[in-house]
């Protein structure tokens, strides 16, 4: 059994806005029978605007401008029925209508407007131009809306900055949270509260939002295969955030670049060497290879190596090591440095001296005490020698000559 139309939703002066309403509710049935009742609105409405188009036609002098004002009133009112008419046929659509009664309204909605185009003269043209700039739902509104768009534009960039500050000082206080997640969270959350907002100021101005999830899903779908490595990039950096293997202002080696970590983030990484250059890697390759961080703890060995002499006393030499060592303000007495005989070597006997110092007085101790310990070698004349080979010479004509004795 057929539902026929509800009353709401079929009056011509109900309003769009209400009119969107109303018709959520409504299956498909009962929107098959409104839009039969808005195209036949439509149709009356349409020979409205006919009627004045030859009204038009056979006025003169002034009969003819209160005509012609008459026809821009009648294409308005018109106009405002094809626009619930539209809605009506949208939402039928959506609902599961059928095509051919879908198509039938848009395509006469689409001829009447056609033909009108091709019949009417410049001034006509021209009349419904004027009324429509001047309309409240037309020009008038439609510079108001982008009015309110823009300011709701500016005011949301000033309240996502005010909220990114809020947002920045609270994360900061949270432990355990890196400076680059913290630096990734923050600048979310800004960009979350323009689209949000922008998306609740589009919603207050009656534009639908629905279609621009589905277009934004669509070219997600399409950029996910053109960016592929981008992608990558992406959740490589979202992995070196979460996992912390490093953080900003550290000292790391990236498979075989080293340097100071100046920036991370969402797609690369930022280096900085000790000679200044600076050095951009994508978060992949850095995620898939392996990662050092020289600076994660508080302290590091220092590794030296020293050869002496085998004619040198070794007890003189571990001495002048460990006093060098110990002297040293930076070396640090717990744990101890480690200094012993670890090779006889071709041309020397090798000590390794293992002192432990912070982590950021690295370079200059190890610096230091290769200066440092030089000099009191050489104040006590131990000898650091250089690679040496002894070379046996025998004479063959001897030896045959005293083979034959």
């Amino acid at each position: 059994m057929e539902t026929q139309p509800r009353g709401q939703v079929t009056a011509t002066d109900v309003p769009l806005e209400e009119l969107a309403i109303r018709l959520t509710p409504l299956t498909k049935d009962e929107l098959a029978a409104t839009v039969e009742a808005w195209v036949a609105h439509a149709r009356r409405a349409t020979e409205r605007v006919a009627n004045a188009q030859i009204a038009v036609l056979r006025a003169a002098g002034d009969a003819e401008e209160a005509a012609r004002r008459t026809l821009a009133s009648a294409k308005a009112e018109r106009n405002l029925i094809f626009e619930k008419l539209g809605l009506v046929v949208d939402s039928y659509a959506d609902k599961g209508g059928t095509p051919e009664t879908v198509a039938d309204a848009r395509a006469y909605r689409d001829a009447v407007l056609s033909h009108e185009g091709r019949q009417a003269d410049w001034r006509t043209h021209l009349e419904t131009f004027q009324h429509w700039l001047f309309a409240s739902d037309g020009g008038i509104g439609f510079l108001v809306s982008i009015a309110v768009l823009i300011v709701s534009l500016i005011a949301l960039l000033a309240i996502a900055r005010i909220v990114r500050g809020s947002a920045g000082g609270r994360i900061g206080r949270i432990p355990n949270v890196s400076k680059m997640l913290q630096g990734f969270m923050v600048v979310m959350i800004y960009w979350l509260t323009v689209v949000v907002g922008l998306m609740l100021v589009l919603a207050g101005l009656g534009v639908d939002v629905t279609p621009l999830f589905a277009v934004l899903g669509g070219v997600s779908f399409i950029l996910a295969f053109a960016l592929q490595d981008t992608l990558s990039n992406l959740a490589a950096g979202l992995m070196i955030m979460v996992t912390r293997p490093f953080d900003e202002g550290d000292y790391v080696v990236l498979g075989s670049i080293s340097g100071t970590v100046h920036k991370v983030s969402i797609t690369r990484t930022t280096l900085v060497t000790p000679d200044n250059q600076v050095i951009h890697i994508p978060n992949g390759k850095v995620w898939g290879d392996v990662i050092t961080n020289v600076t994660a703890s508080d302290t590091r060995r220092v590794d030296l190596a020293f050869g002496v002499s085998y004619d040198d006393d070794l007890k003189a030499v571990e001495r002048a090591l460990r006093e060098t060592v110990t002297a040293h303000p930076m070396v640090l007495n717990d744990p101890p440095p480690t200094i012993k005989l670890n090779a006889l070597s071709d041309s020397s006997v090798d000590f390794v001296c293992r002192p432990w110092v912070r982590s950021v007085d690295y370079w200059v101790v190890y610096w230091d005490l290769l200066e440092q310990i030089k000099l009191r070698f050489d104040q006590d004349q131990i000898t650091i020698p250089y690679p040496q080979r002894d070379v046996y010479l025998h004479n063959l004509d001897m030896a045959k000559a005293g083979k034959r004795e």
